[in-house]
């Protein structure tokens, strides 16, 4: 089993490629945290073409992949533009040299927000939703739907990489159920995300069992099942959810993190581990980077939001460097686990 492990800008509340802190110096942060590569976060954030490509090479990181949302099922119309902007995600990725086919960057396709589903994450469709049609309602609109996620998924591979699927609260497939509906209509892999899994209902340790070897991207996110409970009681949509800490630091919330590496070890897993803390969207000075003194910052105390997000992510880092290193105990046949081996060592 061969690992690399990233980080993602969402754990910095990066949500638009115009973000005011500066691309290097987030960069520059996950290096220094021993992290092997990144996200893209939102796509032009980091650059694209010759600009990505230096920029993650000057800062020895690799890419891992990126998020791309297509309105699958949609007007033609519609979906046609959506394949456009994939092409220009594909445009950066293939943009960037790969040393080893294994960790080549994931286009990770998912569905854009779905107001319903956003604004009451991890909770089922109502029976209107239900008889109107689309994932969730009758078959021949699930088939509509998949056949256009599997148009996506030929579009990466024509472009020689491998996509992934990621299912996602607040958005039309979130729940183990509408997984399992797609996947059985696509050959689409899947990247499983630990934290989304979770609060949609699903238990990420019986996922890796269930799904195997088509899992092919895994984003290691710890989740909040109270946190999720106590937002969605005061009528908080997902947004909610992430700012009241539903998405806690690696180890401590709900997930079992041994268990699941345990799991992806015995199902062989090979490829990226992208640690992933969402955080709500922030908005910072230029001069306000992770972790920097207030004499860094030019007289001016440094965003604590930042230091704060910065020692969790360092800590994250540390935690599944530990895990990596250590794997736990044997389990009950007795047979010593064999250890996740880290493709290179980390920084």
């Amino acid at each position: 089993m061969r690992v690399r492990v990233a980080n993602a800008p969402v754990s910095y509340g990066i949500y638009r490629p115009d973000h005011p802190l500066p691309p290097d110096r987030l960069l520059a942060a996950f290096r220094d945290h021993g992290y092997q590569g990144t996200d893209s976060g939102p796509l032009g954030y980091l650059g694209e073409g010759e600009v990505l490509a230096r920029r993650l090479a000057r800062h020895g990181l690799s890419l891992a992949g990126g998020w791309a949302d297509l309105r699958y099922g949609a007007e033609p119309a519609a979906f046609a533009a959506d394949l456009r902007a994939l092409d220009r995600t594909l445009d950066a990725f293939t943009a960037v040299p790969v040393d080893d086919a294994l960790f080549a960057p994931r286009p990770t396709l998912a569905c854009p927000a779905d107001p319903e589903r956003f604004a009451a994450p991890g909770v089922p469709y109502g029976p209107d939703r239900l008889a109107s049609g689309g994932p969730g309602g009758p078959d021949q609109e699930w088939e509509a739907f998949a056949a256009d996620v599997q148009r996506a998924a030929d579009r990466c591979r024509e472009r020689g990489l491998e996509p992934v699927f990621h299912p996602h609260l607040g958005t039309a497939v979130e729940t183990p159920e509408e997984t399992r509906r797609l996947l059985s209509r696509t050959d689409v892999p899947l990247c499983l995300d630990t934290g989304h899994w979770w609060l949609a209902g699903g238990d990420p340790v019986a996922a890796v069992a269930e799904f195997g070897p088509r899992i092919r991207q895994v984003h290691l996110k710890d989740a909040d099942r109270a946190v999720h409970a106590r937002v969605r009681r005061a009528g908080g949509d997902l947004w909610a959810v992430v700012a009241a800490g539903g998405f806690p630091a690696l180890g401590e919330g709900d997930i079992d993190l041994p268990a699941v590496l345990a799991a992806l070890r015995e199902a062989d897993y090979g490829g990226w581990l992208v640690v992933e803390q969402d955080a709500p969207p922030q908005e910072h000075d230029q001069d306000q980077v992770p972790g920097r003194s207030p004499d860094q910052a030019h007289g001016r105390e440094a965003d604590p939001d930042q230091g704060r997000i910065a020692a969790q992510q360092k800590a994250n880092s540390a935690l599944l460097r530990s895990l990596l290193r250590d794997p736990p105990p044997a389990g009950p046949r007795g047979t010593p686990p064999e250890p996740l081996r880290p493709e290179r060592p980390h920084p």
